[in-house]
């Protein structure tokens, strides 16, 4: 297959290479990117012209809950789980013809995320490409109680929750080392795992070769999960300069999911309770700080929704919707672009083929008729989705 006429953007070296063409092969890997005289299709070789369209990375959502149910509490911890597969089968597509061609799991009921990664890997399956975390581990009375998670305590408790969640299919482990927003009364600053508990769960994920992701509401559980080895923080509702700093001096990553708090039309449409409500406009102002926060520190970011990232809020995809919001806090157009590409790639532990157009890679890709370079707002428009090779939305 060919792609003719297109201008791709290199989202590491900001650039765009101009009147463009890009090979890829029967497996969906990209062969050769050249100009547009220089590709030439074999006979019978099927060709896609772009017009003139820039050429960008399918999208990565990083922090992703496809069977998640609103309001919380209609969670039922003992649905069937084919009934649970049917709603987030209905969202994974949702998120992939918004061009969302990779996101990661950090939490789903009935490990949902595993059956719908391995039927795509049948071909039973059109959705993105998935990297899961089966159900979080979280205390029986913590954030994550009536979620339909895994409960622990301690750390041979937690050490044994995480093996079994490895030993079905995960591809990282995700905690919950602080309360957050859901319920009334709840903290998003307030710890609630032991050291010996993370020790646990970071122990399995090291004789795994993999790592681990926390819910994070606050410094002090931050800083603690830090120096036991966390790799990966969402949220950080209310962090202060020591805490990002720290951060930063471990090279981690961290998702702000602004939209969580930013999102309050979304919210009533989806008939969250008012306690919910009232929580995240309550965090807000305090979230956005920390934010910027993170960002004036230099922190790896990457785009994480906390909702189906295909659910449009105020009429953008969740996953643009956060973008932008990482934009508006002060994130650089080029970090929030490799934001959803190229650091989310590096998150992922796939630098060497996702978040990149690039010879050797998969065949990812969106198109638009702006250059998002100019203005990520350009994204909003988006007309043409392949994944691997595949074309998904064509113009």
């Amino acid at each position: 297959m060919i792609l003719a006429n297109a201008n791709v953007v290199d989202v590491v070296g900001g650039e765009v290479r101009w009147d463009s063409a890009i090979k890829i092969d029967g497996a969906g890997s990209i062969t050769q990117i050249g100009n547009s005289t220089s590709v030439r299709s074999d006979a019978h070789e099927e060709v896609i012209d772009l017009a003139g369209r820039f050429l960008f990375p399918g999208l990565i959502s990083c922090h992703t809950h496809l069977s998640v149910v609103f309001p919380f509490s209609q969670t039922d911890p003992l649905e069937n789980p084919a009934v649970t597969a049917f709603r987030a089968a209905q969202r994974a597509r949702e998120a992939l013809l918004c061009g969302i061609t990779t996101l990661r799991s950090v939490h789903e009921q009935n490990q949902v995320d595993f059956a719908l990664r391995d039927a795509a890997r049948g071909g039973w399956f059109e959705g993105p490409r998935i990297f899961g975390a089966g159900r979080a581990l979280s205390r029986p009375e913590g954030h994550g109680q009536g979620s339909a998670c895994s409960y622990a305590e301690e750390y041979e408790g937690f050490y044994q929750a995480a093996l079994n969640e490895l030993s079905d299919g995960a591809d990282h482990l995700k905690i919950f080392i602080t309360g957050g927003l859901a319920r009334a009364g709840e903290k998003p600053e307030s710890p609630e795992m032991s050291d010996d508990e993370i020790r646990g769960v970071v122990q399995a994920a090291t004789e795994h070769d993999t790592y681990v992701v926390a819910h994070a509401g606050g410094s002090e559980a931050i800083q603690q999960a830090l120096r036991l080895g966390v790799r990966s923080f969402e949220h950080g509702y209310v962090m202060d300069q020591e805490t990002v700093d720290a951060m930063a001096a471990k090279d981690v990553f961290y998702s702000p999911t602004l939209c969580v708090t930013r999102s309050e039309s979304w919210m009533r449409a989806r008939g969250f309770e008012e306690a919910s409500i009232q929580n995240c406009l309550a965090a807000s102002e305090r979230h956005l700080e920390s934010a910027k926060l993170a960002i004036r520190t230099g922190l790896k970011m990457t785009n994480g929704t906390d909702y189906p990232p295909g659910d449009l809020v105020d009429g953008v995809p969740a996953a643009l919707h956060e973008l932008f919001l990482m934009h508006e806090a002060g994130l650089s157009t080029i970090l929030s672009l490799q934001s959803i590409t190229s650091t989310a790639a590096a998150l992922l532990n796939q630098t060497n083929q996702l978040g990149q157009i690039r010879e050797g890679f998969m065949g990812d890709f969106v198109a638009m008729e702006g250059n998002p370079l100019e203005d990520p707002q350009h994204l909003r428009d988006i007309d043409f989705v392949m994944q691997g090779g595949k074309t998904i939305v064509n113009i």
